[in-house]
């Protein structure tokens, strides 16, 4: 039996995160590889709509429904909520930020 495909939205945080990410890996790595790894970003982001419970539990944000799951792209963890109607995408963070701006994701409302 084949999954459902769920619509997918990003709050607007995210993309200020995906700028900042990108603006990031222009500085350290290039126009080409800050671009490829938007590309992959986006790619996985949009893959949400049908494979949204292949990526795990958001260690940080734990509940009984196991809603707030993440994506591992390299360094960066990108957030997102699993509703009935929805894949919410709420934030892209390096995976070293704090756990109190990870766990602030729970607030984000789109």
């Amino acid at each position: 039996m084949e999954k459902r495909k769920i619509q997918v939205v990003r709050s607007t945080i995210f993309y200020q995160d995906i700028q900042k990410i990108f603006d990031y890996g222009v500085e350290t790595f290039g126009i080409n590889s800050a671009d490829a790894f938007i590309e992959d970003l986006i790619y996985r982001v949009e893959c949400l709509s049908y494979q949204y419970e292949m990526h795990p539990e958001c260690r940080f944000l734990t509940t009984p429904q196991r809603i707030y799951r993440n994506i591992i792209l390299g360094s960066y963890l990108i957030i997102y909520r699993i509703t009935s109607k929805k894949i919410e995408v709420l934030r892209a963070f390096h995976s070293h930020s704090s756990i109190t701006k990870i766990r602030e994701t729970k607030s984000i409302k789109i």
